[in-house]
């Protein structure tokens, strides 16, 4: 006899509005290590894998007209999942995801977390700090700018050090407890809001059912996301059946280590929407998308007539996803921010190490729970889709994931004993049966296993990742 739901499955499935009924159908299963921390991780994995399940057993009754299936959720599977940019190889060589310049740092009253893996971030980083910029030798630039940045940081306020490096457009935020995050304006913003928003925007028919065996199968999706979140959200798409096409701009740098990871099942491309006839391509194959997914901060894309109210009256019936670090209200709203900034800022940092020494969660847990909740909120807007019809909205934030992480879910004891210890115990994962390894043109990929399940649903994708930005810019249906 399977145990009960877990509580974090729960609240998200009532937040995406869903049929309590159908949480009969989720059960839990497998080994639980990998995801050891303070803060119940492995129950914010748990769940927003369970109601992404769900949601695609949900959506695959629909267009099938068939009885919902059982959602079964490993927990080892979705412990590699999480941990996937760190499982990750190519030909045998792992990807290191953080740059020397993206860690915490001591401040004079307390720590800075930095994120500079961009070359442009970089670059800002330096200047606001008025560090020297690179010489041409990487070696010998790498050990000197790490010591010239600490101790630039060293003798500054740490939150003197997050507005001057804000203000020069690189990505810096101070240390806080969750107590410090919630009295300040945006965390008192975040604070109000639910774990994610969805609503009906505009009037459409029904979507007709497909009777095909994959709940995403026929539709088309296209992708403005960057690392992680977005990408996880969908890479499960393209799991299900979506055609994804990942759109980026070529000026902004991306990294093909973060693509062999998240760009499993989709086709990549690269448009300009600055320039007049790459912006006619891209309005082209939004008049047949079904699904638009934005990672950007608030405001980047909206200059380009991309805000929901004009899509779905330009593309009546489109689903719209928004994803961005802190949320579309507060003073930090048209912030930039990453998975490690976020911790950092909300508490979790503190949280899992200590206001001496701060530490972190043991995989980017923000974002790929972000992530499988995004796809989640997909498909439940495409299920209503099919049952009333109408142009939808779903919305998330990585600090709302973390207010959830933080203040509403907690330890199940059913499913989650022992996840106190602090680190991820990448090794207690068994590689033989949640990873896989495939050809592909960047050469020989290992790559985590989709822990999204359901019975009768895909063990895989159909396609590896390809190299970033070559595919050409249409549907493949032509």
């Amino acid at each position: 006899m399977s145990a009960p739901v877990s509580a974090g499955t729960a609240q998200a499935w009532a937040v995406l509005d869903g049929d309590a009924s159908l949480l009969a159908r989720v059960s839990y299963g497998g080994p639980s290590g990998g995801l050891p921390a303070r803060l119940p991780v492995r129950e914010l994995a748990r769940a927003s894998v369970a109601v992404c399940s769900l949601a695609a057993a949900e959506l695959a009754s629909v267009r099938g007209r068939r009885p919902v299936a059982r959602v079964r959720v490993d927990d080892e599977a979705v412990a590699a999942a999480f941990l996937s940019d760190r499982l990750v190889r190519l030909d045998g060589q792992a990807w290191t995801a953080f740059a020397p310049l993206s860690r915490f740092w001591r401040a004079a009253d307390g720590w800075v977390r930095t994120h500079a893996n961009y070359p442009h971030h970089r670059t800002a980083l330096l200047a606001a700090l008025g560090v020297p910029q690179d010489t041409g030798d990487q070696a010998v630039d790498a050990v000197d700018a790490v010591d010239a940045v600490a101790e630039a940081i060293a003798g500054r306020a740490a939150r003197d050090v997050e507005e001057t490096v804000f203000a020069a457009g690189g990505l810096a935020v101070a240390v806080r407890t969750p107590q410090q995050w919630r009295a300040s304006a945006q965390g008192a913003s975040a604070a109000r809001q639910p774990l994610l928003t969805t609503a009906r925007i505009g009037d459409a028919p029904p979507l007709k059912c497909s009777g095909s065996g994959l709940p995403c199968a026929g539709l088309r999706v296209l992708d403005l996301t960057r690392v992680l979140a977005g990408p996880v959200a969908t890479r499960t798409l393209a799991l299900l059946g979506a055609d994804v096409l990942r759109i980026d701009a070529p000026h902004l740098p991306e990294m093909q280590e973060a693509h062999n990871d998240t760009g499993a099942g989709k086709r990549s491309t690269a448009l300009d929407l600055r320039d007049v006839a790459d912006r006619r391509i891209f309005f082209e194959l939004l008049d047949r998308a079904d699904v638009v997914v934005t990672g950007y901060r608030p405001g980047a894309l909206e200059r380009f007539g991309l805000t929901p109210g004009e899509l779905a009256e330009r593309r009546p019936g489109l689903v719209s996803a928004q994803l961005s670090a802190w949320g579309r209200y507060g003073p930090w709203r048209e912030r930039r921010g990453f998975d490690s900034l976020v911790q950092a800022a909300c508490g979790i940092a503190v949280s899992e190490g200590s206001a001496e020494a701060p530490g972190a969660l043991p995989a980017q847990a923000l974002d790929h729970g972000t992530g499988y909740l995004l796809a989640a909120g997909v498909l439940r807007a495409l299920t209503e889709q099919h049952r009333e019809g109408g142009a939808r909205l779903v919305e998330l934030a990585l600090t709302q994931t973390a207010h959830w992480l933080v203040h509403d879910l907690v330890h199940d004891l059913v499913h989650d004993l022992g996840n106190t210890a602090g680190g991820a115990d990448v090794d207690a994962l068994d590689p033989g049966r949640r990873l896989a390894e495939t050809d592909s043109p960047m050469g020989r990929l290992r790559y985590a296993l989709p822990p999204v399940s359901y019975e009768g649903g895909p063990s895989d994708w159909a396609r590896p990742p390809g190299l970033l930005g070559t595919d050409t810019p249409t549907w493949q249906d032509g």
